[in-house]
C-alpha cells in the first residue's frame, strides 16, 4: 500500500492532538496563574527501498509556556502573586510537593492556609494553621501573620513562612493535575530566599486568546489537509485496482 496513507494518518493525528491542546489553552484563559502548553513535533523520514521524499509526524516532549501573566489588583489580603521568576508551594494527596502560579489564597474550615482548589499551602516549617477568628495577611518576603479580632495593629502573631522556590524550568514537568512537579529522580526545590511576593493582586493566566484562536484555526486547516491527501491515496489505490484489472 502506498505510505502516502501512513504519512497522512500521523499528520492528522498530531493536528488532532495540537488541536486538544490549543483549545485546552483557550478554555484556561480565565484560569489564575495558568501556563500555556506547548507542543512539539519532529519529522522522521520513512525509512525503505523507495526515495526516501515522505516524512512521518511525531510528537516531541510537551513543554509549558513560563512567561509571566498580567497581574490583576484585587484588593484582597490573601490573594498573592509571586514577584518575577518563582513559585508557591503546595501539598499534593500523596504527601509531595507541586509548584504553581495561583496565589488566591483561602483560610479552609480547619484554619489551614490553601488554594481556591482546596490545595494545602506549603510553609517553610509544613502546614501554616490561622486561629480561628483571625485575619491573616501574607508579606512580601512570604511571611504569614495573624492578627485576632479586636486586637491592636502591633505585635501580630507570626503563623510561618511560605516557602517560595525558584526551580529551573528545565527540571520542571506538568502534570496531569496542572501543577507542576521536579522530574523523576530530582528532589524537591529548596526554599529560595530570592523570591518575593505581591499582595493584593493575583496573576491571570499566560493564554493569549487570539493567538490560540488562529492556532485552533491553523490546526484545522492542517487536519484537513491530510484528511484530503488519505482521499488522494485512497483514489489513487482505487484506480491503480482498475488499471491492473483491465490492463
Amino acid at each position: 500500500m502506498d505510505r502516502m496513507l501512513y504519512v497522512a494518518m500521523s499528520g492528522a493525528k498530531q493536528a488532532m492532538e495540537q488541536q486538544a491542546s490549543v483549545a485546552n489553552n483557550m478554555a484556561n484563559v480565565s484560569t489564575p496563574g495558568f501556563r500555556a502548553q506547548i507542543n512539539s513535533f519532529r519529522a522522521v523520514p520513512v525509512v525503505g527501498e523507495e526515495t526516501p521524499t515522505r516524512s512521518f509526524v511525531v510528537a516531541t516532549t510537551p513543554g509549558a509556556d513560563f512567561t509571566h501573566g498580567p497581574l490583576t489588583e484585587t484588593g484582597r489580603a490573601l490573594d498573592v502573586a509571586v514577584k518575577g521568576e518563582g513559585w508557591l508551594v503546595v501539598q499534593t494527596p500523596d504527601g509531595g510537593e507541586a509548584y504553581t502560579r495561583v496565589g488566591n489564597l483561602q483560610v479552609g474550615a480547619d484554619g489551614q492556609i490553601m488554594t481556591m482548589g482546596a490545595r494545602p499551602v506549603v510553609g517553610e516549617s509544613g502546614t501554616l494553621v490561622i486561629p480561628p477568628g483571625s485575619t491573616a495577611t501574607v508579606a512580601e518576603n512570604g511571611l504569614v501573620t495573624a492578627r485576632g479580632a479586636g486586637d491592636p495593629n502591633v505585635g501580630v502573631g507570626e503563623v510561618g513562612r511560605l516557602k517560595l522556590v525558584n526551580p529551573p524550568n528545565a527540571d520542571l514537568v506538568r502534570g496531569e493535575d496542572g501543577l507542576f512537579r521536579m522530574r523523576d529522580g530530582l528532589p524537591p526545590a529548596p526554599a529560595d530566599e530570592a523570591v518575593t511576593l505581591v499582595s493584593g493582586v493575583v496573576e491571570g493566566s499566560n493564554v493569549n486568546p487570539v493567538e490560540a484562536m488562529v492556532a485552533m484555526i491553523a490546526n484545522g486547516r492542517s487536519f484537513e489537509m491530510q484528511m484530503k491527501s488519505i482521499q488522494s491515496a485512497d483514489t489513487n489505490a482505487q484506480s491503480a485496482n482498475k488499471w491492473l484489472a483491465y490492463g
